[in-house]
């Protein structure tokens, strides 16, 4: 199986659309927020099923603020991270993750890329696709994908 997860696209797709062009095909989408209120379009991009949540920016929205679902083995819990104050740390974010009882938390915000594996927490953010605030500046995003045992491998890709 192979996931596309994304965040923070405020409403400009032309990345995105690359990166599916990119990546394709896939079997899953993950949108940790501030699409503002484009989640329509981002489903008909992607062609897939889509998990989005409602991020910082999504004043008119009705999408939840978290979710929480499973892939496969994992119990993933996905937010925008804003609520956890991710753009100074993912400390919060994994103890909330540990209290939660989740393999996984999928955060955006913070629009730099991170996969960190650590305290038998996987904390993922994809970083942005629009508007990139790492060292480099490139677009980004995450693929994850499950192995033949089910096993889930992260990659963090750039445009």
């Amino acid at each position: 199986m192979k996931i596309m997860i994304v965040s923070d696209t405020h409403r400009n797709h032309d990345n995105l659309k690359l990166a599916l062009e990119k990546e394709k095909p896939i079997d899953q989408m993950i949108h940790c927020g501030d699409s503002e209120g484009a989640e329509y379009i981002i489903e008909e991009i992607a062609r897939c099923p889509l998990e989005i949540v409602l991020g910082n920016n999504d004043f008119f929205s009705d999408l939840e603020r978290e979710k929480e679902f499973q892939i496969g083995k994992y119990k993933v819990w996905l937010t925008h991270g804003h609520s956890y104050g991710v753009a100074i740390g993912i400390e919060r974010i994994k103890e909330e993750a540990i209290a939660r009882g989740v393999d996984i938390v999928m955060f955006g915000h913070s629009h730099k890329p991170l996969v960190d594996i650590s305290q038998n927490i996987i904390a993922v953010n994809p970083g942005s696709l629009s508007y990139p605030r790492q060292e480099g500046r490139k677009p980004s995003f995450v693929i994850m994908e499950l192995d033949k045992e089910g096993e889930a491998h992260f990659q963090i890709q750039y445009l």
